[in-house]
């Protein structure tokens, strides 16, 4: 008594252009995350948070914009230590802990990633429904979570709010130009 097996070469081939296809996929993804040199020694990076897009802005309530300090900055630019391997998220979190401003956060597991949606009690939708939190590095904004961001010695990470899908920030996702 045996079992018979056969092997459908018409399944076969298309498994094969799967994989390639999930490796190819994977590749790339992987390409988009900067390498981290192990480096010993303190490392720092400046790390900002400011809200002034919302001053002046018809969006945000009166409540809102009141919880804005003269100048924007929620936490004014400073240079902060951080460990090889450590996040843009790991840093925020723990610098805002440090100095004491509330933040609220969400997981997203299916992205291995973590939402900002408010900080220092400001919002995502608090500026309008184009509002929420985002982030840049060294002057660019990253295609990916703040989680999976690594940071290098030296980066300058910037967290601002916009009111119009970070186009207020000079960032363009969305755009048909961005394409």
């Amino acid at each position: 008594m045996g079992i018979k097996m056969s092997i459908n070469r018409s399944k076969l081939s298309g498994f094969t252009l799967f994989a390639a296809l999930l490796l190819c996929f994977a590749l790339c993804f992987c390409s988009c995350v900067r390498e981290v040199e192990d480096t010993e020694g303190a490392l720092t990076c400046t790390l900002s948070v400011s809200a002034s897009t919302l001053v002046g802005n018809g969006g945000a309530s009166s409540e809102v914009t009141a919880l804005i300090p003269e100048g924007g900055y929620l936490f004014a630019p400073a240079e902060v230590e951080f460990s090889s391997g450590e996040s843009v998220f790991d840093v925020l979190s723990r610098e805002l802990t440090k100095a004491g401003i509330h933040f609220e956060f969400s997981e997203t597991p299916a992205f291995n990633s973590k939402y900002i949606e408010g900080i220092g009690n400001i919002y995502e939708f608090d500026g309008g429904e184009l509002s929420g939190w985002m982030y840049s590095v060294n002057g660019e904004f990253p295609n990916v979570g703040a989680s999976a961001y690594m940071l290098c010695d030296g980066d300058v990470v910037k967290w601002e709010y916009t009111c119009d899908l970070g186009r207020d920030l000079g960032a363009d996702f969305g755009s048909e130009s961005a394409a």
